[in-house]
């Protein structure tokens, strides 16, 4: 099974979460707002769900699909020492030029 830094490296992935984020859709109104076909926004929802990513709920005909944040939250967590590394990084710069003679 592919991590969850592998199944959101494909665009089209982040695309259908960043639609999940603001609210729980139905696989239709996904294709509408990316303008890809049906079995390809099948696909990836069925690679996000598998990751753990998105959670599905029956409504009827419909299957609504929603965001699920904790696979995102491990990798923020994951994230944090590199996060840090680069504001300790990106501190010493700013001392560093705030040090520098004015020319």
């Amino acid at each position: 099974m592919p991590s969850v830094l592998e199944v959101i490296a494909e665009p089209t992935r982040r695309q259908i979460l960043d639609l999940l984020r603001e609210a729980e859709m139905a696989v239709g109104d996904v294709v509408d707002e990316l303008s890809i076909s049906q079995p390809a926004v099948s696909k990836h929802l069925k690679v996000l769900r598998d990751a753990g990513l998105v959670a599905v709920r029956v409504d009827g005909q419909r299957r609504l699909y929603r965001l699920r944040p904790q696979p995102l939250q491990d990798l923020d967590a994951w994230l944090a020492p590199y996060r840090a590394m680069w504001t300790a990084a990106l501190d010493d710069l700013e001392r560093h030029l705030d040090e520098m003679p004015d020319e």
